[in-house]
């Protein structure tokens, strides 16, 4: 039963269509494995056992009338704590929800539960979501699985880890900024960022509205597609006979390589370098617009986040860790008007993205241009945590702001990831060109 627990969701959904996994079984073996982890305090916020074993049993019983309602029916997965669950704790890594208990699951918890999902528990994060770090000295700061003394990117920070370590066949995690393909690319995970409206926000504790996405950390591609189609009540994408032959990728030059520390460059390069091999066209493209449209994110996300929670902060900022109320408080002082100005300055810079990215498959950049910085001097160095933050956060941040799709993806060096960004509302296209990549890497 131990293997269980570094199986893919998809072959445990499989295990259990074919007669071979007991959902319950799956599901306390699971339990047990994080009851014994020395890290459970720090990867975990709440764990949720009489709930998981209620739904096993329901997915067990199913299993035996040969009832599935879905291909990963009976699997355990996690929930970062920003997505309500009734009757659980939802309190977004920060004491300014301390004890907050919503009533109702929100939607993605809803339509994924239906599906047959086993909820596992909630994963710490970065306090309400505003770090690509994952570093949260109020609540806990989860662990990189390649490295305990380095932070395991955030915001996403325990949803990576649970699966990482072995302790959920899935996480769930929010992306506004990087927050899940960041945490997936230092703990060598699939995390899929999907187009923004595509999934519901209700029930999601905000930071960004207009940026804040829902998407899987995954231990394949695969499992992020099925789990994509949980999430929205459905079977998934199909992703049999993808083939990168054919396929013309775009290499971002603007912005995207600069300042790589050599570990991730090296990834990048050899991953390019695999994925031509396997049949596809490179191409270096220049978006001469891209700095001007990424510079407008100080005004967009700090405004959004800082009006939807100025009240909650202002009234107890001493509950808050001093390197997000700082960040935070940045939104205080732009205008009204600098912020309709700055949307509509962005909207001319996606339609010049949406011109230089037309016809290729895929934009392909480094997931994140640095590995995971030491979790001690990002807690007692400021600098050190500014620089490091906005630099994890660039490259993701793109896909945010170019109102894409990404995906990224692990290679072949531990923390580094590839990262492929294809236009909005283009999942199912892009995590078969991810299914391709995936299968060219390993």
């Amino acid at each position: 039963m131990q293997d269980w627990l570094t199986k893919s969701a998809a072959d445990l959904g499989r295990g259990i269509a074919a007669g071979e996994i007991d959902p319950v079984a799956l599901t306390q073996t699971y339990l047990d494995a994080i009851d014994a982890h020395p890290l459970k305090d720090r990867i975990y916020a709440r764990v949720t056992p009489d709930r998981a074993l209620a739904e096993a049993e329901a997915a067990r019983e199913r299993a035996r009338l040969g009832l599935r309602r879905s291909a990963l029916d009976g699997v355990p997965i996690s929930w970062k704590d920003l997505f309500d669950t009734a009757g659980i704790g939802t309190e977004a890594g920060s004491d300014l929800l301390l004890d907050r208990v919503p009533d109702t699951d929100g939607a993605v918890v809803a339509n994924a539960t239906a599906m047959g999902a086993v909820c596992l528990g909630k994963t710490h994060m970065s306090e309400l979501a505003f770090s690509g770090l994952g570093v949260n000295p109020i609540k806990e700061t989860p662990p990189c699985v390649n490295d305990p003394d380095a932070a395991p990117g955030g915001s996403s920070s325990g949803a990576a880890a649970s699966v990482a370590f072995g302790l959920a066949a899935c996480g769930i995690g929010s992306d506004t900024g990087g927050s899940v393909r960041i945490p997936s690319a230092w703990n060598d995970l699939v995390g899929l960022k999907t187009t923004s409206g595509r999934l519901s926000l209700e029930g999601v504790v905000p930071l960004c509205l207009k940026f804040d996405t829902v998407g899987p950390l995954a231990r394949s591609v695969e499992d992020a597609a099925l789990m994509l189609g949980m999430l929205e009540g459905h079977a998934g994408p199909d992703l049999r006979g993808a083939t990168l032959k054919g396929k013309r990728f775009a290499v971002l030059q603007t912005v995207a390589l600069d300042e790589l520390r050599e570990k991730p460059r090296l990834a990048f390069e050899h991953s390019v370098e695999r994925i031509k091999q396997a049949g596809a066209e490179i191409i270096p493209i220049e978006v001469p617009e891209l700095p001007e449209a990424m510079a407008l994110s100080g005004i967009l996300y700090t405004s959004e986040a800082y009006g939807l929670w100025k009240d909650a902060i202002e009234a107890a900022p001493h509950l808050m860790f001093q390197e997000i109320l700082e960040r935070f408080r940045g939104g205080a002082g732009h205008s009204a008007a600098d912020y309709v100005a700055a949307w509509a300055k962005l909207e001319q810079c996606r339609m010049a993205w949406d011109r230089a990215v037309m016809g290729f498959d895929g934009v392909l950049t480094p997931t994140a241009p640095n590995l995971p910085p030491n979790i001690a001097r990002l807690e007692t160095d400021s600098d050190y945590y500014v620089t490091e933050n906005l630099l994890a956060l660039r490259n993701t941040r793109i896909g945010n702001m170019m109102g894409l799709c990404g995906l990224s993806l692990p290679t072949s060096i531990p923390s580094c990831g590839l990262q492929v960004l294809s236009p909005p509302d283009t999942e199912e296209a892009l995590l078969r060109i991810g299914a391709a990549i995936e299968k060219a890497l390993t």
